[in-house]
């Protein structure tokens, strides 16, 4: 499972979000990008002392800014099941042995 993938999954439910400043954002996912910026809607700002709380409509959150996200338990169960039933196995391509296929340089 991939961290993006993850978190695109996650669109349209509740997460925390806490940053490297020690503050936190508990709030719904509206989108992200490959970057993991991402906008939150209905948002309870904590200060990173835990003594100031704001509440916000909306904000925006620059990617290299978070420490960590938490999601739903309910999202990753989904994002499990659908990276297991998408697995194909196997290499892929056309066998993967460089440009000459089976053969040596001489031809």
């Amino acid at each position: 499972m991939l961290p993006l993938s993850l978190l695109r999954a996650s669109t349209d439910h509740p997460m925390l979000v806490e940053l490297k400043n020690g503050d936190t954002y508990n709030g719904t996912l509206l989108n992200c990008d490959n970057y993991m910026n991402i906008n939150l809607t209905k948002v309870i700002l904590t200060s990173h002392d835990g003594e100031t709380f704001y509440e916000l409509d909306s904000c925006y959150i620059r990617g290299n800014t978070i420490k960590y996200l938490r999601v739903d338990p309910q999202v990753i169960d989904k994002v499990v099941d659908e990276s297991h039933s998408s697995y194909r196995g196997g290499r892929g391509g056309r066998g993967g042995r460089g440009r000459g296929g089976y053969r040596g340089r001489g031809g």
